[in-house]
């Protein structure tokens, strides 16, 4: 591309500007402020896990009771990617951004406040529609200033600020609930987002890519390609086009997800999403309550849980070069091996020790091929709709995460023993490797089409 005087004519393609860069202090403030938000996110949806055993005995309710409180906030977290990732499309994906961080920092705050069962019900379900709105229009934005070589790892690196939230939730309560009570969970859930929320409304870059196919933001958009790409001369009255882009300027349609190759990538996405949404929220949801049930203590409870989420996180970093690599069909593996591990944790009897390493490794299958499908979910759409597909594929897959909390409250409800329950449990990863397989195919495909439609040299540093 012509580093010469920029002229009014000038016409950029955007797609190589972003496939062309190296990494640079812009790159790495977008994912430390991305990494930043999603821990949050994560610890505020799964907070309530680890507070859970406290809320049960001030409320007095049982296990499968509390089961419907999982799956209604879950619920709202179904419609909040619904509502949020056409936000997303609609206004762009920094606002949106800001806005759902400062909404379920609101929330999870307010909720600490919460004097009876109902009040902490419908607080949990309004929370979740903007916890679960975050997390998709953080993807949208990332994968579109990530190079094609780099998309899962870019995925995969603000994921690893979830998963590290969700793990942290555990030590914290594990300290904090004995000295000030379960609410304090949510207090330190609710004001930090806030803070956040205000940096990120001055910080936060918006993608180009969005900016480009809406047809707006020009001036934006030439500062933004000046800090990827300092050698590049750009005037604001450029031209800026996204070859890789074949649907550009369009009122978002849901048939829109079922066109061309979409009408088979998107349902497998979606079944792949629920059947590890429920093995994963089954997990992360009971796991204190069954570990105390088996008669370890709360503390060990607790950290045997943040250590499933620390598996997750380790489990995505050791799948996103290879996803990057190979492409989705990496991600195949490890349902594979989650399916026998989590079918093995109710037969034996675990001590301390043993139990937080045995949940670290199952967390590594489990919650690391779900951060895996995270890293792909986004790159089969294109920009136009791309926070509505990631919106609607993680939305879809609160069936799965409502149904398995809700489940695994009935099966305790029943008395069902440990060793049949966890049975249950690893079923679910079966239909995640029927799914994951075909996709992974189709996107090795996808992948070659890709690079063989950009000029030469675009691919900087493909392996």
């Amino acid at each position: 591309m012509s580093t010469a005087a920029p002229a009014a004519s000038q016409t950029i393609d955007l797609t190589e500007v972003i496939e062309g860069q190296k990494l640079n202090s812009f790159i790495v403030r977008l994912l430390a402020l991305s990494t930043l938000i999603t821990f949050f996110d994560g610890y505020d949806l799964n907070s309530i896990s680890f507070a859970a055993p406290s809320i049960m005995r001030e409320y007095q309710i049982d296990r499968a009771a509390f089961g419907s409180v999982f799956g209604i906030g879950l619920f709202g977290f179904m419609l909040g990617g619904f509502i949020f990732g056409w936000l997303g499309d609609k206004i762009g994906r920094r606002p949106t951004i800001v806005l759902a961080a400062a909404c379920f920092g609101a929330l999870t705050f307010i909720t600490s406040f919460a004097t009876t069962v109902e009040q902490f019900t419908a607080l949990r379900f309004i929370g979740g529609l903007a916890i679960g709105g975050l997390v998709p229009v953080a993807w949208a934005l990332n994968i579109e200033f990530a190079p094609l070589r780099y998309r899962a790892t870019f995925v995969t690196i603000i994921m690893l600020g979830y998963s590290i939230g969700s793990s942290l939730g555990g030590p914290i309560s594990a300290y904090l609930i004995p000295l000030y009570s379960w609410r304090v969970v949510f207090w330190v859930g609710g004001v930090l987002p806030i803070l956040v929320a205000i940096l990120l409304n001055f910080a936060l870059p918006e993608s180009i890519k969005f900016l480009a196919v809406k047809g707006r933001g020009n001036a934006e958009i030439a500062r933004t390609v000046r800090r990827l790409r300092p050698e590049m001369a750009v005037s604001a009255a450029a031209r800026f086009i996204v070859s890789s882009e074949t649907m550009t300027r369009t009122s978002f349609r849901l048939p829109q997800l079922f066109v061309g190759r979409l009408a088979f990538i998107t349902p497998l996405l979606w079944v792949a999403y629920i059947g590890s949404s429920m093995a994963v929220f089954f997990l992360t949801s009971w796991m204190p309550t069954l570990a105390e049930a088996s008669g370890l203590d709360r503390s060990t409870a607790a950290l045997g849980a943040s250590l499933l989420s620390l598996g997750g996180a380790a489990g995505g970093l050791l799948l996103m070069r290879f996803v990057d690599r190979f492409g989705a069909i990496a991600v195949t593996a490890m349902p594979l091996i989650a399916c026998p591990l989590v079918a093995m944790v109710g037969m034996f009897h675990f001590g301390n020790a043993d139990f937080m390493q045995y949940m670290f490794l199952v967390g590594l299958f489990v919650i690391g091929g779900h951060t895996g499908l995270h890293s792909i979910a986004g790159l089969f759409y294109p920009s136009a709709i791309r926070s509505n597909g990631a919106g609607w594929a993680i939305s879809v897959a609160k069936i799965g995460s409502i149904a398995g909390p809700w489940i695994g409250g009935m099966l305790l409800g029943a008395k069902m023993p440990l060793h049949d329950i966890f049975l249950f449990a690893a079923l679910p990863p079966v239909l995640f490797v029927v799914c994951i397989l075909p996709l992974g195919l189709l996107h090795r495909r996808m992948i070659r089409e890709t690079e063989a439609a950009l000029p030469a040299g675009a691919l900087v540093g493909k392996a």
